[in-house]
């Protein structure tokens, strides 16, 4: 039931896929965001960042980042400039190694980490007095998300009314195959290049533990999940990793609205991440695949420091909640 009609338009020079994906990182800047940033403990003694925009509401938007993401990506303030703008308070989180400081663990964070998020928002239901959380994913991020609202089911505490992710790869299988195509090889040398640099701190905390030697013998993300993510926790092997991590056998559970917005034009997705069925049947997952925007692109009128159109999604779908008339197709 839940399949949503995308009144996105790209603008019509930005119409490809990989432009919408990499210009808004080459060129976004977003002003006007200043952070409090609060440190958290989690129940197995390490820590994690989060970075507050609170004007001072009793809403609040808590936002995930992606892969090798954190608080001052563009597409995370851009989200935490609107939700402000629009009478919420805002809560980027950091996940474990991705604020600036090494975590205590050998361990940093992976796609099904959702333990980290519920830490999160356990803090925030303890501590603060929010009227409304609504959860607001990006990529990585909103896999988390997904997989998340799945796993909590009818248990998910009340405060949270829903949630928006976007650009999600809920099947992470093929997207990771995906991503081994020779047009995306910028991408996978990119994401590499990051996470080496991770784990040659981590080596560097850990010897003997985490070894980077051989690194660049490393070619995809098949390769870095059966050397580290997977054995650091717990996985058989990264198709283990892969298939128990992916947000997509999540969706059944669901029992909060949560809207998965993903682009057709996405290089990061596969038919799989398109879950029509999936949304088709369900009373609370839903379903919007607008023909552009990339990966975590979306671009609005004015590359460098306007308004994205995934910014005024959310707010617009929490709109169509409260008056229970989402437009459907």
């Amino acid at each position: 039931m839940p399949l949503l009609k995308s009144g996105y338009q790209a603008p019509f020079l930005i119409r490809s896929g990989h432009l919408q994906t990499m210009l808004p990182t080459m060129l976004r800047r977003v002003e006007g965001v200043t952070y409090r940033r609060e440190r958290i403990s989690t129940p197995d003694g390490d820590f994690l960042d989060l970075d507050w925009s609170a004007p001072g509401s009793d809403q609040l938007m808590v936002i995930s980042h992606g892969l090798e993401g954190h608080s001052q990506r563009h597409y995370v303030k851009g989200m935490v400039a609107h939700a402000n703008r629009n009478g919420w308070d805002a809560c980027a989180w950091n996940m474990r190694g991705c604020s600036g400081v090494p975590n205590r663990k050998p361990y940093l964070y992976h796609s099904g980490a959702t333990y980290d998020l519920d830490t999160v928002l356990q803090h925030i239901l303890s501590v603060y007095n929010y009227h409304e959380i609504f959860l607001v994913g990006f990529s990585l991020g909103g896999n988390l998300t997904i997989k998340y609202f799945g796993e909590q089911g009818d248990n998910l505490p009340g405060d949270i009314t829903g949630a928006v992710a976007f650009s999600v790869p809920i099947d992470l299988t093929t997207s990771s195959q995906k991503l081994t195509r020779p047009q995306n090889k910028p991408y996978m040398q990119r994401f590499l290049k990051m996470l080496r640099a991770k784990i040659e701190v981590k080596e560097q905390i850990y010897p003997g533990l985490i070894n980077s030697e051989g690194f660049e013998e490393i070619k995809d993300f098949k390769g870095f999940d059966d050397r580290y993510t997977a054995p650091l926790h717990g996985f058989r092997d990264a198709e283990d990793y892969w298939k128990k991590a992916s947000s997509l056998g999540f969706t059944p559970e669901i029992k909060r609205p949560l809207l998965l917005v993903n682009a057709k034009d996405d290089p990061f997705l596969t038919p799989k991440c398109y879950p029509v069925d999936e949304a088709r049947s369900h009373s609370h997952f839903y379903l919007e695949t607008p023909d552009h925007g990339g990966h975590t692109g979306f671009i609005a009128d004015s590359i460098i420091n306007g308004i994205y159109w995934s910014e005024k999604r959310v707010l617009q779908f929490i709109d169509e909640l409260k008056i229970s008339i989402p437009a459907r197709r």
